[in-house]
């Protein structure tokens, strides 16, 4: 029997798919629940498997091609196809939200080239720009999931992993550990150079490869055709990168953007961290930054401007009654927005794993449709690239998006004196025709006010 084998429906508000890399190829024997193709949406990029076992028959849809959810993809060819039978359809199940969860996109947003952990905005780290003169924490490894009053000492895994290949499925991590693989000797042909099984088994088989001229070329430097007279390098668009543009399009042509921004002293702040860091992460086992007491003034903040968690309705404006805080994160293919679902129900410790889980899942590419859906306001570390202030774009469809810059000690004016004090930009966009100037503000102050409080003998449990 032939089976059509259809492009997975992956949730409400994803409507079409765009085929990133075939993982067989016609002529290729496919086990079921083998990685089949690499979908990338405007949520996130994943494997999704092969529904039957068989061979292939024929690829119906090329690499870089976008379809419409439920479009035919492929035909296998099962061991008990008679031969000229008319194809049957077999749809990829592919776990999505579960009922009842807010479907409220959280697009991905613009693309940062240095995949370093640079905190919300690069991965790993999920710091705040340390002060002046002070020593940025280690990476966090990742934490096992947390409920709202709790963290958990995370597991332990073989390290044989670089940083430069974060960016594997598990079952490819796995293959890796399984048969010791050196990664480094391996050239990935996934998308945007992922390792896949496949390259694996080759590996096993025949030993490394060697690179493609492309992969010469400078690092940070796109490979591209360069124009006959040198003076132009073209480079093709990823799909991830296709979407970006896209949603940013729509971003800042449908939403009227407002801007402001407030100075905070977060002195108490730093001093409140350094007492607790290294009892926290010797317990924990995660990074403690300075990015979980900015969430848990933000989302408190929220609850307070219920207006600053809403999106535009038309004609009407709609309330999210969930405080689902949406965390920038550069991953392998581009930024993307994984979302810490009921934020305002966790601890700073609880948020500290939270934020630590997502930030490294979105950087080895394993997060479910589930973490990056729903999210109602968003959170940007742009202070952790060096940035003094800056104008965010809002995640569409949101009401805002707040940035936190980079932590400066400065002379300031306290009761007619001079004094050194940590201090902090936050940057916030607003929907204009949601808020005004008076609602922003008044979530601005609110957020400040927030951080301010926090001091030594502030609880983080």
């Amino acid at each position: 029997m032939s089976i059509t084998i259809e492009l997975p429906h992956v949730g409400e508000s994803v409507v079409e798919g765009t085929i990133g890399k075939w993982l067989k190829q016609p002529g290729d024997t496919v086990k079921r629940y083998e990685p089949l193709v690499e979908i990338v949406t405007d949520k996130v990029t994943m494997e999704v498997p092969s529904p039957v076992e068989g061979s292939i028959v024929k690829l119906l849809a090329e690499e870089g091609e976008t379809l419409p959810m439920g479009a035919a993809i492929a035909e296998v060819a099962t061991a008990d196809s008679p031969e000229g039978s008319e194809p049957e359809t077999a749809a990829i199940e592919v776990e999505t939200t579960p009922p009842g969860t807010p479907d409220s996109p959280s697009t991905t947003g613009y693309l940062l080239r240095d995949v370093t952990p640079v905190g919300p905005t690069g991965g790993a780290a999920v710091e705040l720009a340390e002060p002046t003169g002070t020593t940025a924490s280690a990476n966090p490894v990742r934490p096992a999931p947390v409920t709202p009053a709790q963290t958990t000492q995370p597991p332990t895994t073989t390290a044989i992993i670089s940083s430069d290949q974060a960016r594997l499925s598990p079952a490819v991590r796995r293959l890796a550990q399984e048969h010791s693989v050196d990664l480094s000797l391996i050239q990935g042909t996934g998308l945007g150079g992922r390792i896949t099984r496949d390259n694996i088994l080759q590996y096993l088989e025949t030993g490394p490869a060697h690179p493609p001229a492309a992969s010469l070329a400078p690092v940070g430097q796109p490979a591209g055709e360069t124009s006959v007279d040198g003076l132009e390098t073209n480079v093709p668009l990823s799909p991830v990168r296709r979407m970006i543009a896209e949603a940013m399009v729509r971003s800042v042509t449908e939403i009227p953007h407002a801007w402001s921004t407030v100075e905070v002293d977060v002195s108490g702040l730093v001093a409140l961290r350094t007492s607790v860091r290294a009892e926290f992460e010797q317990k924990q086992g995660g990074s403690l930054t300075y990015l979980p007491f900015v969430i848990k003034a933000v989302v408190e903040a929220l609850r307070e401007f219920s207006t600053m968690n809403a999106t535009w309705g038309g004609d009407k404006i709609i309330l999210k009654n969930r405080v689902n805080l949406g965390l920038a994160v550069a991953a392998p293919e581009g930024l993307i927005v994984p979302v810490l679902h009921n934020a305002d129900q966790f601890s700073i410790a609880g948020l500290a794993a939270g934020a630590n889980d997502l930030a490294e899942r979105a950087r080895t590419k394993s997060l479910t449709l589930d973490d990056v859906q729903g999210g109602t306001f968003t959170l940007n570390n742009t202070g952790a690239l060096g940035s003094y202030v800056s104008g965010p774009i809002i995640n569409y469809p949101q009401a805002g998006i707040l940035t936190t810059e980079t932590i400066q000690k400065r002379a300031v004016v306290i009761d007619d004196a001079i004094a050194i004090r940590s201090m902090m930009n936050l940057c916030l966009s607003f929907d204009h025709r949601i808020n005004d100037g008076a609602e922003a503000s008044g979530f601005l102050a609110a957020v400040k006010n927030k951080l301010q409080t926090f001091a030594p003998g502030t609880s983080i449990y």
